[in-house]
């Protein structure tokens, strides 16, 4: 799998350990940096790791920052993109399996590394399970369209 990768300086030690277990098991890795604890701004890494998954050129991404917020709020102004915060191997599971997430976010400040190692392989792991799922990621693509959201035959406001 291709994955694109990206922290700011908060997320820096944890994305080195995660590039090199993806690389261990075997996965394509794009790492758009940073490259070093300097201070650095989170958009600039959450941006090229959004558009590569976005446009296909990466399967996956995973962004890191101190709360993995700041880069999943920036990730996710790119339309296409469904990056999530992930804290749990379930909700990691369901932001998968419900939301069809193409990005994780980490927060390096609030996860121990073998935890985020399991987070990594979950998300990795984990498909989506369509159904009325899929019905609802339509939805957000059509808002990220410009469209209304909701479905009118269902007596919602379109």
């Amino acid at each position: 799998m291709k994955i694109a990768i990206g922290a700011d300086h908060a997320g820096f030690l944890l994305k080195e350990r995660l590039r090199d277990k993806l690389l261990r098991d075997g996965h394509h890795v794009v790492d758009y940096g940073t490259h070093s604890a300097e201070s650095t701004d989170y958009p600039d890494y959450a941006e090229p790791v959004a558009r590569d998954v976005a446009s296909g050129e990466a399967d996956r991404g995973l962004l890191i920052c101190a709360t993995g917020i700041g880069m999943s709020i920036a990730a996710n102004k790119v339309p296409g993109v469904r990056a999530a915060l992930g804290t749990s191997e379930e909700e990691v599971r369901l932001v998968r399996g419900h939301n069809d997430a193409n990005i994780l976010t980490l927060g390096g400040k609030f996860i121990e590394p073998a935890q985020a190692e399991k987070l990594l392989d979950v998300f990795l792991s984990a498909q989506f399970e369509g159904g009325r799922h899929a019905r609802r990621v339509a939805k957000i693509g059509r808002m990220e369209r410009g469209g209304a959201g909701m479905d009118e035959s269902r007596g919602e406001k379109a």
